[in-house]
């Protein structure tokens, strides 16, 4: 079975492509109990789109395993304003942390992508299997097809050169080190940030794309760096392995929630004339559960600590919620 295969961390070279994003950033917390050393590097050290400077990199540093955490991403509008950048930059981080990978004889890697490579109406919870089966949703395309290209080189550099290259496909995530940026962030922090000022404003509503209605599955940026542990220490097999929280919640249903955090307590209105985007996409987790792998945050609980962290940071500049 795929879940038997063992790699030990304790003692090895482990590069975090990608640390100051948020699940990278994530990934370095998780690392801090395995023993192991660390390694990162800014873009001044080196440029992930260059395949000489990273080759060089990977070459002086020589890590025995990979965590390809790396993606230049964002939301809707971001995806829509930007499809060349999302599809280039993502493509070539890909292809060059891989074949670096490969040529530095890099014990293993694993490459993470995001739900978003699954058809637009793919068959809910989604299996792996459900990946190609369809026509990818719209608005986010450029990335899912960088971000499948990433998998499809992980699997061939695995059947051509016997590399022990792995995927993770993490559901919607959120947590430390979030962005922020209306312009470019996710549901989750978008609405986070306009619940806040909402509130810091004495704003009777705020206002929020589409219908409402889709649904989406989120999970803590914590609990998916403690699933990427797991997979890089206990699984070995060319399918891509989902990471997800196994539940869903309409978008009004978590605008709500957020509100409550917050403590904003004006309407919520619906802004029809923007794009919903997949009316619903939860992941199957059935496959990492049965290796022995589940999450622990709880939906809430961690809105509730992002939010007292943005707080503590001096972002938002109010008192956190008594919760």
């Amino acid at each position: 079975m795929a879940n038997e295969a063992v790699f030990q961390l304790a003692g090895k070279r482990v590069w975090v492509a990608g640390h100051r994003g948020m699940v990278g950033s994530a990934i370095v917390r998780r690392l801090a109990s395995e023993d192991c050393d660390v390694i990162t590097a800014t873009r001044a050290d080196v440029d992930l789109k260059s395949p000489d400077q990273v080759q060089a990199f990977v070459g002086d540093h020589k890590p025995d395993a990979i965590f390809m955490a790396a993606a230049k991403v964002g939301g809707i509008l971001a995806n829509d304003t930007y499809p060349a950048d999302f599809l280039y930059d993502n493509l070539m981080i890909a292809a060059n942390v891989t074949e670096a990978a490969y040529r530095q004889n890099v014990s293993k890697m694993l490459f993470l992508g995001s739900s978003c490579i699954y058809p637009r109406d793919a068959p809910q919870p989604i299996p792996e299997d459900a990946l190609l089966t369809g026509p990818l949703e719209g608005t986010n395309e450029w990335y899912a097809i960088a971000k499948i290209a990433g998998i499809k080189l992980a699997q061939a550099y695995r059947k051509q050169h016997g590399c022990d290259f792995i995927s993770a496909m993490p559901t919607n995530l959120y947590g430390r080190g979030d962005n922020y940026d209306l312009n470019s962030s996710h549901v989750l922090p978008a609405l986070i940030r306009k619940a806040h000022e909402a509130k810091m404003a004495g704003a009777s509503q705020i206002t929020i794309w589409g219908t409402g209605t889709p649904k989406r599955e989120f999970l803590n940026s914590d609990d998916c760096a403690d699933a990427c542990v797991f997979l890089m220490k206990a699984y070995s097999d060319v399918e891509h392995v989902n990471v997800g929280s196994g539940q869903d919640i309409a978008i009004i249903d978590l605008a709500r929630l957020v509100c409550d955090v917050v403590g904003f307590t004006g309407s919520i209105v619906t802004d029809t004339s923007k794009p919903d985007g997949t009316m619903r996409k939860l992941m199957s987790g059935d496959k990492i559960r049965a290796m022995g792998w589940a999450p622990t945050i709880e939906l809430r609980a961690g809105i509730t600590d992002v939010y007292s962290l943005m707080v503590d940071s001096g972002l938002f500049t109010h008192p956190a919620p008594v919760t």
